[in-house]
This record gives structure tokens, C-alpha cells and sequence, in this order.
């Protein structure tokens, strides 16, 4: 009797991961490559940097020879110490379409990336604005023409993907870069339903109007970050917002190289998502315990040996659905090469994941600089 609840537990469970992978994903794994047509919109790409002298130098010029009619950069400074105002000055001085932006602590909002960037789209002088970090580059001169194409008068929201470097012989680089597809992944498709919960400030564009309207991070000023997620699940509707994924819009930027890093970050990203809308948060935490309960019954009914032959039917099945369509995700996204890892890759995120739920239950994690 309790192996046959078991058995019916896993087929349930089965049967969410492919509503997930085949219909909810599947609206972007099974989408048409997209096209643009430029629109020439003047727009203001913003960077917030702090402490980023290193990385301006070498990514600040793939900024300034954009293939882009009408633009302005706005540069950040938010309260470096190092080289980075000093950068930042000289390239003003040099492009009469970079405007500078100077932030000095502020004893209410030290350290707060939303303050620095609020002061940023209020310097801008283009209604669109285009985002990006200070540690990333665009994949093409086109960046901001492809970005941009995707603005119409109804979609003041665009949402791009932020890609990682591929670093060789790291196995830690082919995890971040497989949950980065899968994030991506989710957030695209929930998009094209209409459900929009998150974008990444590594790539994202939206028109200064929808800023004001949600009174920009005011809601979440008391949360160090979310200057991207949050906004989004805030200011996000079906009506507002498209997605851009052709290869010359992406962004890339160096993915941690330590695992201690890259678990501190997915802690920051993972304290985020609690301030979520109702909706989006059952959502991802469905997927994710349909993940967990996937694993755990899979393992506990071939121990038993219970009907194994199904079990073993069931679990090629899930497999195989949940490959074909991020398999397709991965190919719109230049991500094939982590697919071949997937079943190894998943199970490490999953109990990875549990690790970070409970460490951040007992102490908080660390935000901008």
C-alpha cells in the first residue's frame, strides 16, 4: 500500500516537471529565432560601477563604439576608491555622449546600488534606458540596436540574457553556466505567457516612465539587491514587457571561479526572491520541490526495487522531456555544451540550493560592494 503511494507520488511529480520543461518552458525552448528591425530610439545606456577599474578598462571601449546612431552612456561612480572615477572622468572628457555621474556615501543609503542608480536614470536624458554592469560586455556593436528593436508603444519592458564566459576545464564554470541557462530559461518563457517575474541587470532595458510609476526601488530600498529582480516583478505585466534573445544582444561577463564565491552570490540572488508576488513565488518553489521529490523518489523506489522497470520507464521519460527542451533553450542561448552534463549538473544545484535556503535562515548574506 505504501509503495503503490509512492509509486503514484512519482508519477505526479513526474507529470509537474513536464508541464514545467514541455509546456511552460517549451513557450521559449520552442520558439522561433527572433529578427529585428532597428528602431534608432535615442536611448542612455546606464553602468553603476564601484570599485571596477580593472574591468572599465577593458570593457568601457566595446561601450563607446557601439553601432548606434543616438545614445549616451551614463557612468556611475558610486563611492570608489580605487581608479574607477578617475576612468570614468577621462572618457567624459574625451566623448561628449558620456555624462558622469558622481555618488558619495550617503549616510541613509551607504553602500545601496539603488541609490547610486536612481541618481543615474535621473541624470539621463533619453526616456529609454538600457542597463548593464560594469564587470560585462556586449557580445556585437549591435547590442543596443537589438536590445532596443524589441521597444514599441505598448512594450516599455525588455528583458535580455546575461551570459557567462566559458572558462575551459572548469567543471564550476559549466554549473554556473547551466543555471544560468535555466534561469534564463524561466524567466523568458513566464515572460512570453504573460507571467513576467524577473529580468538581470546585466542586460536589461526599460523605459524611464515605468521607473516612476512603481516609484522606482522605493518599495525595496531596505534590500541591498534586487535593483533588477525586484524591480521587474514589481513593474513587469503580459502588456509591458518582451523578451530579446538573439545571439548579438547578449552580454557576457567572468563567472566566479571559486565555488565559496559563487555560493555567496547565489545567496544574495536566492534572498531576493522571498519579496517575490504570491504567484511567482509558488511557482519556482514548486518546480524546485518537484525537482527535490523527483530525486529523492527516484532513488527510494529502486533501493526497494519496487516496480522498478516503470520507476526506471518513468525516470528515462522525465529525462528525456527535460533534455529535449532545455536542449533547444541551450542552442538560442550558445549554451549547448553544459546539456551533455545535465543530470549531474541538475543534482548538485538541487542539494545546492537546500544548502543556500538554509544558510540563509541563519545569517545574512553580503550585497554591493
Amino acid at each position: 500500500m505504501v509503495f503503490n503511494a509512492l509509486l503514484i507520488g512519482f508519477g505526479i511529480i513526474t507529470l509537474i516537471q513536464l508541464v514545467y520543461y514541455v509546456f511552460i518552458f517549451g513557450k521559449f525552448s520552442f520558439a522561433k529565432l527572433q529578427s529585428s528591425t532597428p528602431k534608432k530610439l535615442p536611448v542612455s545606456v546606464i553602468v553603476c560601477a564601484k570599485n571596477e577599474a580593472e574591468n572599465i578598462q577593458k570593457y568601457i571601449p566595446l561601450l563607446l563604439s557601439q553601432n548606434y546612431p543616438s545614445y549616451e552612456l551614463v557612468l556611475i561612480d558610486d563611492a570608489s576608491s580605487d581608479e574607477t572615477r578617475d576612468l570614468f572622468e577621462a572618457a567624459a572628457k574625451k566623448h561628449d555622449f558620456v555624462k558622469l555621474v558622481k555618488v558619495d556615501n550617503n549616510e541613509a543609503f551607504w553602500g545601496n546600488k539603488k541609490y547610486a542608480l536612481t541618481l543615474g536614470i535621473k541624470a539621463a536624458k533619453n526616456e529609454y534606458l538600457l542597463f548593464t554592469d560594469a564587470d560585462c560586455y556586449p557580445q556585437s556593436q549591435n547590442w543596443i540596436a537589438e536590445m532596443t528593436a524589441h521597444f514599441t508603444t505598448s512594450k516599455t519592458i525588455v528583458l535580455g540574457y546575461g551570459a557567462y564566459e566559458k572558462v575551459k576545464n572548469s567543471f564550476l564554470n559549466k554549473i554556473i553556466r547551466f543555471e544560468t541557462l535555466l534561469t534564463a530559461t524561466q524567466y523568458f518563457a513566464w515572460a512570453k505567457l504573460g507571467k513576467p517575474y524577473m529580468g538581470v541587470g546585466r542586460n536589461l532595458a526599460y523605459k524611464r516612465e515605468e521607473f516612476f510609476r512603481v516609484r522606482g526601488f522605493m518599495d525595496h530600498i531596505q534590500v541591498r539587491s534586487g535593483d533588477d529582480d525586484l524591480f521587474i516583478n514589481q513593474a513587469a505585466t503580459g502588456s509591458n514587457t518582451d523578451i530579446c534573445f538573439t545571439e548579438e544582444s547578449f552580454t557576457y561577463s567572468m563567472p566566479k571561479t571559486k565555488f565559496k564565491d559563487w555560493f555567496n552570490q547565489k545567496r544574495r540572488h536566492v534572498s531576493t526572491a522571498k519579496l517575490y508576488k504570491s504567484f511567482d513565488k509558488f511557482q519556482l518553489g514548486l518546480f524546485f520541490f518537484s525537482q527535490f521529490l523527483f530525486f529523492i523518489l527516484a532513488v527510494l523506489l529502486l533501493a526497494l526495487q519496487f516496480q522498478w522497470m516503470i520507476v526506471a520507464g518513468i525516470i528515462v521519460f522525465r529525462y528525456i522531456f527535460a533534455w529535449i527542451s532545455l536542449g533547444f533553450a541551450a542552442g538560442k542561448l550558445k549554451e549547448k555544451d553544459v546539456m551533455y552534463w545535465f543530470p549531474i549538473i541538475e543534482i548538485l544545484l538541487i542539494f545546492t540550493q537546500i544548502n543556500v535556503f538554509i544558510t540563509n535562515i541563519f545569517s545574512k548574506p553580503v550585497h554591493w560592494k
